[in-house]
């Protein structure tokens, strides 16, 4: 971290793991739970996934074959890509979207096809717009929702009309759900598996980072039907034996225990929100809607007239305040700042008397070193 500057650009909750998850793993670690686990996960946490699925999308997975833990959702991408896309095929994937889904093509030799994600359409795509891209060599759809960096967040029609599209042209789809809990002014989440015949051709992935502030634990899980799930689960006994004991034991009493948690991090951050975006929408050449989902601030910085690497640099050296450019999401991110608002209130708020102090000198910034 650099010294006396406000980090607004790292994507993680600010607030410390709840107190019950923690203890479970402290009693882990007394107990002797530290060996290896079988390369799915332990059934109890696999249990308590299912029961998870079951309950908050109303989706039936067995938790002995079509449920695997993973090392995070990050290694859950990687597993899922290997197990599913041949070298040479094509994968659609939103743009904006996050930073990681274009290096996850190059680990398979396959190609992205970025679809439109745009700030006028609540940063959903369009279905017809996607068909345009398919051709004979794409083998799936990526889906983000609440998505990074936006935080749009797609919705029921959205979903059946890609879940259409998917069936029309016997396409997977990979769902990414991280930030299913992260959802706000009643903002829904739908998992793109509930829809008429698409649990047989999605893989959902997800992760415990978000929801129950465990981004350090690298814990998280993958649904998929039973010939997918076998392959991730074989591919992560060659690649990563399995996820830590410890953690894994944490996962459980983070699904099992209670969720107050989860609603107090997400009333936090709304109200984090409101406040921060408010802040935002004051700067000079800055623009930016309230986010549905998610935890980041998507600002629309065009009228500044510079591209948003430039624009970043310029806030690192001149206000000492750290986010992202919008271009690190992709092609359609340019123009764009990615701000993190899982952080202090008081930091959010030191952020933007930085920025405002700015001011005079957004519109016509001098070069800044690239």
């Amino acid at each position: 971290m650099l010294p006396d500057v406000v980090h607004l650009e790292i994507g993680e909750p600010d607030l410390p793991t709840p107190a019950h998850i923690a203890r479970a793993a402290e009693e882990a670690i007394s107990s002797g739970f530290t060996h290896y686990t079988p390369s799915s996960g332990i059934i109890e946490l696999r249990e308590a996934i299912a029961r998870k699925l079951s309950r908050d999308n109303d989706l039936q997975y067995d938790s002995e074959t079509e449920i695997a833990v993973t090392s995070g959702a990050n290694v859950g991408l990687s597993l899922t890509m290997l197990a599913l896309v041949d070298p040479g095929s094509e994968v659609l994937i939103p743009d904006p979207g996050w930073a990681n889904y274009e290096p996850l093509m190059k680990l398979v030799d396959a190609t992205s096809v970025r679809y439109a994600l745009k700030e006028e359409d609540g940063f959903r795509p369009k279905a017809e717009e996607m068909e345009a891209l398919v051709t004979d060599r794409t083998r799936a759809i990526l889906v983000n929702s609440p998505n990074n960096p936006t935080g749009g967040v797609l919705e029921k029609s959205d979903l059946e009309e890609i879940s259409v599209l998917a069936k029309k042209k016997n396409l997977y789809v990979i769902s990414d759900e991280v930030y299913e809990k992260l959802l706000y002014d009643e903002a829904q989440h739908y998992s793109i598996a509930e829809f008429e015949g698409m649990r047989g051709r999605t893989v959902i992935v997800n992760a415990f980072s978000k929801t129950y502030r465990m981004t350090g634990w690298r814990l998280g899980y993958i649904a998929a039907p039973k010939p997918i799930a076998s392959a991730i689960v074989r591919l992560n006994s060659c690649m990563n034996t399995c996820s830590s004991s410890i953690s894994q034991a944490a996962g459980v009493a983070a699904l099992n225990g209670p969720q107050n948690c989860v609603e107090e991090m997400v009333s936090e951050f709304k109200a984090r929100r409101n406040a921060f975006i408010d802040g935002l929408n004051d700067v000079t050449g800055f623009r930016c809607a309230k986010p549905r989902g998610a935890f980041y601030a998507f600002v629309n910085t065009k009228a500044i007239g510079t591209n948003s690497f430039k624009l970043c640099l310029s806030l690192l050296e001149r206000a000492k305040v750290a986010t992202v450019p919008g271009s690190s999401f992709g092609p359609n991110g340019e123009g764009y700042l990615r701000f993190s608002y899982s952080a202090p209130k008081q930091q959010l708020d030191e952020a933007i008397r930085r920025i405002n102090s700015m001011k005079s000198v957004l519109g016509t910034l001098p070069e800044v070193r690239t």
